[in-house]
């Protein structure tokens, strides 16, 4: 649709009232939520970023997952449900949300099984009496489901299995959420992990292609809900996580692999779990209030030239 200049004041007045008519559930920057809810906050009030929003994340016992939860308590969430195929590893990270002041609720899930997926978001809704945030984090490698996997290798077993976590989680995990996100007035989003792999070729088929299906999943995502709630992605680089230090361990030749993960990085080392945790959220948080339907590259400059240091 074209949308053209409003010249006169009818067709401004027209131009306001239709935009006021589809004026977002979540608040502008410039419009404290308390404001909105009828109860004017004390002059001076400074909210914080993801004050009182009820988040659901997965892939949350640890490494990235881990860290965007304990970040989101520090930054004022009041619920986050920790979900992770890892029951112990949800069990611990509840704890450190709890420890960071939040409440918390581990939920173990096994992201591949679509009744699981769907008795996640159910969980989650019920412990919080509601849902503003889904952080769909959780994803899987090739190798991660068939150890050596090349192009000519990978098992139809396994792409399926990649697909299932990281792409068909995403859309059911989403799918289920949206009817109380739309219900949310603590300004609703949702955020899903990609990767520079989903924007550049990298040589895992399964998982660089099912991280670009994600991006193009979040601008649906993004088109759909409009305008009640966002959507946006995150695209890691190389991030230090227990998953690509393990990889690094098990290299025939460690500087050769070390290379291969961070020469492209323009600030020259591994992204931390903090940096990545951070980005997220902040695309959750009421800050992030114009932004939708965005793939944000969180990757030390990796897509912003062609070389290797």
């Amino acid at each position: 649709m074209l949308i053209q200049a409003v010249d006169s004041p009818d067709m401004a007045e027209g131009a306001t009232a239709f935009l006021e008519k589809r004026r977002p559930a979540f608040p502008r920057p410039d419009e404290p939520r308390a404001a909105r809810r009828g109860a004017e906050p004390p002059r001076g009030t400074i909210m914080t970023s993801l004050d009182g929003k009820r988040m659901l994340i997965t892939g949350a016992g640890r490494g990235m997952g881990r860290e965007i939860a304990v970040e989101a308590a520090r930054q004022g969430a009041e619920f986050v449900a920790v979900a992770d195929i890892d029951a112990a590893a949800a069990e611990e990270a509840a704890a450190a949300v709890e420890a960071a002041g939040a409440k918390a609720r581990p939920i173990e899930t096994d992201l591949s099984d679509s009744a699981q997926v769907r008795r996640m978001v159910e969980l989650a809704v019920a412990g919080a009496g509601g849902l503003d945030t889904l952080v769909n984090n959780a994803g899987v490698l090739d190798h991660t489901i068939q150890e050596g996997a090349t192009y000519e290798t990978l098992t139809e077993e396994a792409w399926d299995k990649v697909y299932a976590v990281n792409v068909k989680a995403v859309w059911l995990a989403a799918k289920y959420a949206a009817p109380h996100l739309k219900a949310s007035d603590r300004g609703p989003s949702v955020v899903n992990a990609s990767s520079v792999a989903g924007l550049t070729g990298y040589g895992l088929p399964a998982y660089t292609s099912s991280k670009g299906a994600v991006i193009q999943l979040t601008r649906s995502l993004a088109v759909s809900l409009a305008p009640e709630v966002r959507c946006n992605a995150y695209c890691p680089g190389s991030i230090e996580t227990p998953m690509s230090q393990a990889h690094l361990a098990a290299a025939e030749d460690r500087e050769a692999t070390l290379r291969s993960m961070t020469g492209a990085h323009l600030i020259p080392r591994f992204g931390t779990t903090g940096e990545i945790a951070k980005a997220v959220c902040f695309l959750a948080s009421d800050a992030a209030s114009f932004i939708t339907g965005v793939a944000l590259p969180v990757d030390g400059g990796t897509m912003a030239w062609r070389g290797l240091r």
